[in-house]
């Protein structure tokens, strides 16, 4: 049983890259495997910060400045004001299927734009879930990539975050003020 254990952690964990960076809004962490990227954090006070909010697997990955050197630009670009886009590959092997289906939804939201938690429900055919939505929402590893600070309640007011209310209320301000 544990040598059965060991092997789903090291398929889990093997391969996988990280890379912390510093932005206009503080240090950013990225953790990807050969599938596509697994978890970013939002901006932090310092790089440790973000190393330790990229959770365990981290300690499993290679420090791999080049493989995200796109990315971070792209960051860098959003963080400083201005439209970007992050089609980049997702791997979602650790969410539930119904936290894939919220957050290929939400990875549609238009820069700029919001949508509310009901909207989200009823795009996943399932109209009576919002409160599921928001709690799909508080799992997003993805925070930019899938947008979920632009879902909000529907009579407009803000909902939670997992970066807190004032970085969703920032980010929200961020892209309305947009730079072209």
């Amino acid at each position: 049983m544990e040598e059965a254990k060991a092997r789903h952690h090291k398929s889990m964990t093997e391969g996988l890259k990280y890379i912390t960076f510093d932005t206009d809004m503080g240090w950013i962490g990225i953790l990807g495997s050969a599938k596509g990227l697994l978890s970013i954090t939002l901006p932090q006070c310092s790089g440790q910060e973000a190393h330790q909010l990229l959770g365990d697997s981290v300690n499993y990955a290679t420090r791999s400045p080049h493989l995200f050197e796109d990315l971070m630009q792209r960051l860098r670009i959003y963080f400083s004001g201005h439209r970007m886009t992050f089609p980049d590959e997702l791997d979602l092997s650790r969410a539930t299927p119904f936290q894939r289906e919220v957050w290929e939804i939400t990875k549609l939201i238009p820069y700029g734009k919001t949508r509310s938690y009901s909207w989200v429900a009823e795009q996943v055919k399932k109209p009576k879930a919002a409160r599921a939505v928001g709690q799909a929402m508080s799992r997003n590893p993805l925070p930019i990539i899938i947008p979920c600070h632009r879902v909000l309640n529907i009579d407009g007011k803000l909902g939670g975050f997992g970066g807190g209310l004032e970085m969703k209320r920032h980010l929200l301000d961020l892209e309305a003020s947009v730079n072209i």
